[in-house]
């Protein structure tokens, strides 16, 4: 298992929302690449970077602190938040990004994600955000009726890279991941999965480290002094199952 330190753009700033609350930010950081670089340096050999306000609306907005970062060629990154159509996924790709992730439109039109997975194998990477055992979409803002693992388990037939899975009740509030439905996916599925929300301490990495899962994204942990990323990334490669 590695770790996926997490930057949220909105309005060209690193920030973190509560619970996936656009009315509920918390402001870190001013100057995405300075972060970027101080992630690295910690030893992260991946980013994860999402638009937030390309995910409410639908369409990037944040490209170019985006493409700033991608331009640094430190770190393997994925990008999501607002991906819905060829364009834009081809875009991203071509910025050096290595992985796209598709949550909404994914969930909204899954024949279209399908064509997407196999027009671009193992590029893409998709986004389940969930309240309870039910899937969100629109940068969170809409509950759908799809049920998590059930999605995922058709999802996992696509050439797909990985399978995020965020808790919303839990992103940014800093009082552990699910486990319990973390596990549950993660052995439901042969496709990778990411876990991502409620991380705040090096005990949470421990738990996580012994499921079968490909990583963790973790994000106001590092910002808010609770997680040390030089200590997180020792540990998830010493207990790691995978």
């Amino acid at each position: 298992m590695y770790i996926i330190p997490a930057i949220d753009l909105r309005d060209g700033k690193c920030v973190r929302l509560i619970q996936g609350d656009y009315h509920r930010q918390i402001t870190y950081h001013d100057d995405p690449c300075a972060q970027a670089k101080d992630f690295v340096s910690a030893g992260a050999e991946w980013l994860h970077l999402v638009d937030l306000d390309g995910a409410k609306i639908g369409h990037a907005v944040n490209i170019e602190s985006i493409h700033r970062i991608a331009e640094l060629g430190i770190a393997n990154i994925e990008v999501g938040g607002g991906i819905r159509d060829e364009k834009s996924i081809q875009t991203i790709l071509d910025m050096g990004a290595k992985r796209v992730i598709i949550g909404t439109k994914a969930v909204s039109d899954f024949g279209w994600f399908t064509q997407m997975a196999e027009k671009f194998p193992q590029k893409l990477v998709l986004g389940l955000d969930a309240k309870g055992s039910k899937v969100a979409t629109h940068g969170w803002t809409q509950k759908s009726p799809q049920h998590l693992i059930e999605f995922a388990q058709s999802a996992d037939k696509l050439p797909i890279a990985a399978i995020i899975y965020t808790d919303i009740s839990r992103d940014g509030m800093l009082e552990g991941p699910n486990i319990d439905r973390t596990k549950a996916l993660a052995e439901a599925v042969k496709t990778p999965v990411i876990a991502s929300g409620g991380v705040r301490e090096l005990a949470d990495i421990e738990k996580l480290a012994v499921l079968p899962i490909e990583a963790v994204i973790v994000g106001r942990s590092l910002y808010e002094g609770t997680l040390d990323l030089k200590e997180a990334v020792t540990t998830a490669q010493k207990l790691s199952v995978t």
